[in-house]
């Protein structure tokens, strides 16, 4: 797109923030509603707004309009989080909650590594405006099925003609949000997120240039870089997922931001490609167990009933640093003429989010919480 559109590797940001920005908002709004209204109707409606943002991205003739369509996209897609970990949530035992939700989540990579795979075909037979119809088509099918499949709550005894569903308890709003908010542990964990998800993002969205621009590879040796990102997240999920059950949900946090740390120094200046795919690898599987596992600890730090809420806000933190990632890291690219300045950012970012989670994991702050109620 930025040949054609003629744009630069900052306005490229500004577009991919765009999408940011509206997920960021409606984070917290859809998982408020997801702890009060039917999730089926909620993600049915959300994704049949991403479809048809996403079919629009086709159409962009410029900077604006790709930015106001991605926009639409982050709003479909907002739902597509916090509501689908407050379902899985609620149809398993507190003892299985990050092995659940990780296997959930594979979805995700599962998709990347498909798309990676067939998207550099579809631009090679027709263009990349036929790439994004693809996409959107793909999101209209999914609301169908969301609409038709999925189910808000489990039921208390399934083989009954009339089956009773659980009980749902809400408690009031206002006193809700003061009891979490009043918590040390939201802020850190919400700051922590706000830190990983900026240091994250950086790899995600510039590893494919970088790959061809600095270190001279083809564009299929660079796609193939993703897919291994999206491999091993597949494989950071349920292994780092079910050794939060039993080690604790804080600690293995705190592992992702060694992984990617650890991952992104390795990406930098690499001219071996089996080494740099072997560093990427190190970042993906810790990259992809990051958005489960700060998801799950809500519901281990406060009430299952609120869980939908307090990942909304949390994704709200998360969001922030999804804007900033790329518009800082594609101008430092730009001005540097390198995006190595740019890693060593997302570096920076994932060891103060380590140091955020130090104080929760160590006990410091065990305070009151909602998960009293």
């Amino acid at each position: 797109m930025l040949p054609s559109l003629e744009i630069s590797k900052t306005e490229a940001g500004v577009i991919f923030s765009s999408y940011f920005i509206a997920y960021m908002f409606f984070s917290p709004i859809v998982g408020f509603l997801a702890d009060r209204i039917d999730v089926r109707v909620l993600l049915a409606l959300f994704l049949a707004l991403l479809g048809i943002g996403t079919f629009l991205m086709a159409y962009s003739t410029s900077l604006i309009e790709a930015s106001l369509y991605f926009m639409l996209v982050g709003i479909g897609a907002s739902a597509c989080w916090s509501p689908v970990v407050a379902l899985s949530q609620r149809w398993v035992s507190e003892k299985r909650r990050g092995i659940a939700l990780a296997f959930v989540d594979m979805g995700a990579p599962l998709g990347g590594v498909v798309i990676s795979m067939s998207m550099p075909l579809t631009i090679a037979a027709f263009n990349w405006r036929m790439g994004w119809k693809g996409l959107g088509t793909l999101a209209l099918l999914l609301a169908c099925i969301a609409f038709f499949f999925v189910r808000s709550r489990p039921v208390e005894k399934p083989n009954l003609k009339n089956p009773k569903r659980t009980r749902r308890i809400c408690y009031p709003v206002k006193e809700m949000y003061a009891e979490f908010l009043r918590d040390v542990r939201f802020w850190l964990i919400g700051l922590s997120y706000l830190f990983i998800g900026f240091s994250a993002l950086i790899p995600l969205t510039f590893i494919s240039t970088y790959a061809v621009h600095e270190l001279l590879l083809s564009y299929e040796s660079a796609t193939t870089l993703v897919t291994v990102i999206a491999a091993a997240s597949m494989a950071g999920k349920p292994v780092l997922g079910s050794l939060s059950d039993a080690l604790g949900r804080i600690r293995l946090m705190m592992l992702c931001g060694v992984l990617i740390t650890a991952g992104t120094l390795g990406i930098i200046n690499q001219k071996s490609f089996m080494t740099l795919s072997l560093f990427t690898f190190v970042f993906g599987f810790g990259q992809g167990a990051v958005y489960p596992l700060y998801a799950t600890c809500a519901a281990d730090y406060f009430s299952k009933e609120s869980a939908g809420s307090i990942i909304g806000l949390w994704t709200f933190f998360l969001g922030i640093g999804s804007i900033l990632a790329p518009i800082i890291a594609g101008w430092t690219a730009d001005v540097t003429g390198t995006f190595t300045s740019s890693f060593i950012l997302s570096m920076v970012a994932a060891m103060i989010s380590f140091f955020l989670l130090l104080p929760v994991g160590t006990g410091i702050y065990s305070g009151n919480s909602a998960k009293n109620h």
